[in-house]
């Protein structure tokens, strides 16, 4: 039994050809159990997001090495990677030349390797990002409902969050802001404590003030208001989080409401203007505000960042903070990876325990045999009236000859045959060492 990630991500391919092989949500199962299918894959679960699609496998055997983008050698013998490669390709009805030059493969220790990373945050294109945790935690909910996972993907999986969980804890990896608009609401934090009684004003509707507005809501933020010059689209993004929505005309009769000011457009002239806040401020009885201004041109007049019980800041601001915070993960990271090398060499070695579980049934199962053989024989023996003590006696007798016959004689061939190997192995295995033949001596 082999372990195998199979995948294609944002290092590897760019978005036109990602988006060619996602796994939709509502076709995931079909998809899984069609994988699962393969005669040579016993388990499966796939992990399809943004940017990246990757399939986990159980599989019977894998002849190949790891292979990273473009180094794919498509076998043609029957072989796990040759199986699954086809049913990917084909499930996605791509040729060849369409995916080949994107695929990577790592099998067992480099596969186990790479669940950890990616799901500590570790492979993705921001590092350190805690979102790709929830998504593993989403494949594996998948294919537990599917019925495509067994022993040892269960296993990894469990496995994988527990360590995602252990390196969250003792590194820096995912402790400091490292997009703009999560360092915006990371600082507004800093300020206000508790967003639950706050009101934010976002200005703009771009990927920006979405991801601010998303970041905001998932922090708790009591109210949000989104304005935009064109209406539409600042009723669709505030429809999402419960928003209300107006016009960038509106902003001066609402800006004293706002306790937090993010803004994000295109617009060549200012917004805010330092007329507008003064009067907010007058409104607001002199509460501090929170503003940061991340467009460029700016869209808040710069002479506001002198005014008393205003905090402002701009994109130059948030990404002197956002590198020394990526300096930060970078140095977690570190870390984490030396915490990973360590996990998996944990998991492989009880992966190649399950080698001699079979071995350790058989023995016990044969134990068995001949502890009932032995009993059955002191059983009748006491029912004829023989002396309990001499049954007892002759009982431990005979288990102990019939359990160490077998050895016995293979570690006296062993010696005929002069394989000091074996019998090296055989003291080894029964605790045996050269004090304990001394110890009549």
């Amino acid at each position: 039994m082999a372990l195998l990630t199979f995948g294609i991500n944002h290092k590897t391919a760019p978005v036109e050809v990602r988006e060619k092989v996602v796994f939709p949500a509502e076709s995931m199962t079909s998809a899984l159990r069609e994988l699962t299918s393969i005669d040579t894959v016993s388990e499966a679960a796939i992990l399809s997001t943004c940017n990246r699609t990757e399939l986990y496998c159980s599989t019977e055997s894998y002849s190949g090495n790891a292979s990273q983008a473009g180094e794919l050698n498509v076998l043609h013998d029957n072989t796990s990677t040759d199986a699954i490669y086809k049913w990917f390709q084909e499930y996605h009805q791509l040729s060849t030349d369409d995916v080949s030059p994107y695929i990577y493969i790592h099998p067992d220790k480099l596969a186990v390797q790479h669940i950890l990373r990616v799901a500590s945050g570790l492979d993705s294109l921001v590092l350190g990002e805690p979102q790709i945790l929830g998504q593993m935690k989403d494949a594996y909910t998948q294919a537990k409902e599917a019925g495509t996972l067994g022993q040892l993907l269960s296993r990894l999986f469990q496995y994988t969050f527990s360590v995602a969980k252990q390196i969250r804890t003792d590194t820096a990896i995912g402790a400091s802001p490292v997009s703009v608009a999560f360092a915006a609401v990371t600082l507004a934090r800093q300020i206000f404590g508790d967003l639950v009684d706050h009101t934010a004003l976002l200005i703009g509707a771009g990927d920006t003030i979405e991801l601010a507005a998303r970041h905001l809501h998932e922090k708790g933020l009591g109210r949000m208001i989104i304005a935009n010059r064109t209406l539409s689209k600042a009723q669709r993004l505030a429809s999402q989080f419960k928003a209300y929505a107006i016009e960038l005309a509106d902003i001066p009769a609402h800006l004293s409401e706002a306790d937090i000011v993010i803004s994000s457009t295109a617009s060549q002239t200012t917004i805010v203007n330092k007329a507008n806040v003064e009067q907010a401020l007058k409104v607001r009885k002199h509460r501090p505000v929170f503003m940061v201004d991340i467009a460029v041109p700016r869209d808040i007049d710069p002479q506001v960042e002198t005014m008393e019980d205003v905090y402002l800041y701009t994109v130059d601001d948030l990404k002197d903070i956002i590198e020394e915070n990526l300096h930060s993960r970078r140095q977690a990271a570190l870390q984490a990876e030396e915490i990973i090398d360590d996990q998996v060499d944990h998991f492989m070695g009880w992966l190649k325990s399950l080698d001699a579980v079979e071995t350790i049934r058989q023995y016990r199962d044969n134990a068995d045999i001949i502890r009932e053989a032995v009993l059955a024989k002191a059983r009748q023996q006491l029912t004829t009236g023989t002396d309990p003590k001499q049954v007892i006696e002759e009982l431990a007798r005979n288990l102990t000859n019939k359990l160490i016959h077998t050895p016995s004689a293979q570690i006296k061939q062993a010696g005929y045959d002069e394989r000091s190997d074996l019998l090296d192995a055989a003291r080894e295995l029964l605790g045996l060492d050269d004090g304990n033949s001394q110890n009549n001596g």
